[in-house]
């Protein structure tokens, strides 16, 4: 009777681990799909030294139509950040910042040379379905790249962060 049930445990071990690798195996285009669209968008970012609200909207709803991405589209999260940790993502039109009165500070693009990163996250569905009952687990996972800004603005002093000979910043 021992050797049966060892027989049934092993079994049903061995089931759930190759349940748990066919999952694993739909992991990597999910994961790759992830990098692929974090990529993207940082070049993006690079050309014009933050995102634009009609890129952003259009890598999220890109991303939430996918069939893979489709379980957990709520939990999909795109975040793009100066250097000082400030949010990157603004206004289509950059002309706007120079009417609008606002400073450089408020402005979300930073000086051509500065480190922008960009994260995309999202939650993997890990679902294994044993005799009828579905069992779900969500992994958090998040892919981040940095990049830095091409674009000189005319509008932003292009030395206030350069240190002078003495190694501070120029005022």
């Amino acid at each position: 009777m021992r050797g049966f049930a060892k027989s049934v445990l092993i079994s049903i071990i061995a089931t759930i681990c190759i349940l748990l690798f066919t999952n694993f195996i739909f992991f990597f285009p999910w994961y790759t799909t992830l990098i692929v669209q974090t990529f993207n968008l940082s070049q993006i970012v690079a050309s014009d030294n933050y995102l634009k609200e009609s890129n952003y909207e259009d890598a999220l709803e890109d991303l939430r139509n996918r069939p893979i991405y489709r379980d957990n589209a709520n939990k999909i999260k795109i975040e793009v950040k100066n250097e000082d940790d400030t949010d990157a993502i603004g206004f289509d039109d950059p002309g706007k910042y120079l009417d609008g009165g606002y400073t450089d500070r408020d402005k979300p693009y930073r000086q051509r040379g500065n480190k922008v990163t960009v994260t995309v996250s999202a939650s993997y569905p890990l679902k294994i379905k044993l005799w009828g009952q579905e069992y779900q687990k969500d992994i958090d996972v998040s892919f981040k790249l940095d990049t830095t800004g091409l674009k000189h603005y005319k509008d932003l002093d292009y030395y206030a962060d350069l240190p002078d000979e003495d190694g501070e910043s120029l005022p």
